[in-house]
């Protein structure tokens, strides 16, 4: 494992259980980065050796970035006034880039992600695949390499420079990023996913784990606060039955570990870290990207989504990608080599409702991109 998501609703203990999983990480000798939004409710963090604290912010992230362009903005458009960067008013989302930023950006053997509550945690999860998809329409591969050249030009003094190639002085620094992009191996990242054994936790965490699935993710474990010492009385019963009842249906979403509820934030790092007894971090991450399977006349591609409903998913093909929908969310899917020359030919929700929900995806070879002998002999194997 080289980069543990953690996430979860609103009170989950999140942040607390982030901050727990960095220490035990940098206490078993491994440099370790903790990427949060917001301050660790942990105190003493910076004293554990092996262990560093980073906090990204949307708004410092966008003055930094403005800073550094600038000189550049005023340049190619000397009768703009420009304002400064404390003027700078964020877009929506400069949030989420700053923590991609950050954790591309880190240094270290294990990159733990306070990924704050469910939504904000499933919106970064998505973010990588989004930007390359917007990145392929906007400037093709063909496009960029034709800047890249235009570039070379103007850095040459060659031709004058204008705002376009401002623009385009801004591509290598968003393509190091996702080149940099540790979700990007999933076998590598470990999901955690909090949750306070609460009925209505199910349905939330079973839908993070089918957003996560179409994103190639997988959560390792659901970390559940427990219940207070035991009372007594109707009330205390009724809350013992709907907590026994959630645990067990959380289990079918990854193995739960439950977690004690302290009386208020955790003094130090070894208060945290005891939170964790009895609990191991995730050894790997989540599956390997899907493959092509050899079916009868051609090929099948199966794409886990985990609890998902035939009325959720969708299923489209434009040019060499496979789009895949589920309720609001989507994701390019880049073919490999093999099924680009094919054509799609059906697809299927297998299992729905289920943890073993799979969109399955058949494909046979296009005639007009197979040569004649290869379709052949195709043909013949079928």
């Amino acid at each position: 494992m080289r980069t543990l998501l953690v996430t979860g609703p609103g009170g989950a203990g999140t942040s607390t259980l982030a901050a727990a999983a960095a220490v035990r990480c940098a206490r078993a000798g491994r440099r370790t980065q903790l990427v949060t939004r917001q301050a660790p409710p942990v105190p003493g963090l910076a004293e554990v050796a092996g262990l560093g604290v980073q906090q990204v912010g949307g708004r410092r992230a966008v003055e930094t970035f403005w800073a550094a362009q600038a000189e550049a903005l005023g340049g190619v458009l000397p009768h703009l006034p420009l304002p400064p960067e404390s003027s700078v008013v964020p877009l929506p989302g400069a949030e989420e880039l700053a923590l991609l930023g950050a954790v591309a950006g880190a240094d270290a053997d294990v990159v733990v992600v306070d990924a704050g509550p469910l939504r904000d945690g499933l919106a970064f999860a998505a973010l990588p695949g989004a930007l390359r998809w917007w990145l392929d329409q906007a400037l093709p591969p063909s496009v960029r390499a034709l800047a890249a050249v235009r570039t070379a030009t103007v850095s040459a003094g060659a031709a004058r420079r204008g705002p376009v190639d401002t623009v385009l002085a801004a591509l290598p620094a968003v393509e190091r990023l996702l080149g940099h992009d540790r979700l990007a191996d999933p076998a590598g990242t470990a999901v955690w996913l909090t949750a306070g054994p609460r009925a209505d936790a199910v349905p939330a965490l079973r839908r993070a784990a089918t957003a996560l699935g179409l994103h190639g993710l997988r959560p390792a474990a659901v970390l559940a606060r427990g219940l207070p010492p035991r009372g007594t009385g109707e009330w205390w019963e009724r809350r013992a039955a709907e907590h026994e009842a959630a645990v067990t249906a959380l289990g079918a979403v990854a193995p739960v570990h439950p977690v004690a509820e302290l009386a208020g934030a955790p003094a130090d790092p070894a208060e945290a870290l005891a939170l964790l007894d009895g609990i191991q971090l995730p050894a790997a991450g989540g599956p390997p990207p899907p493959a092509p399977r050899r079916c009868d006349g051609g090929w099948q591609l199966a794409v886990p989504l985990p609890f998902a409903e035939r009325t959720d998913v969708g299923l489209t093909r434009w040019g060499d990608d496979l789009v895949v929908g589920v309720g609001e969310d989507r994701r390019s899917l880049r073919l490999d080599s093999l099924l680009r020359r094919c054509e799609v030919t059906g697809g299927r929700l297998a299992d729905a409702g289920t943890a073993d929900a799979r969109l399955e995806v058949s494909f046979r070879p296009d005639p007009q991109l197979w040569p004649a002998d290869l379709l052949k002999a195709e043909e013949r194997t079928s």
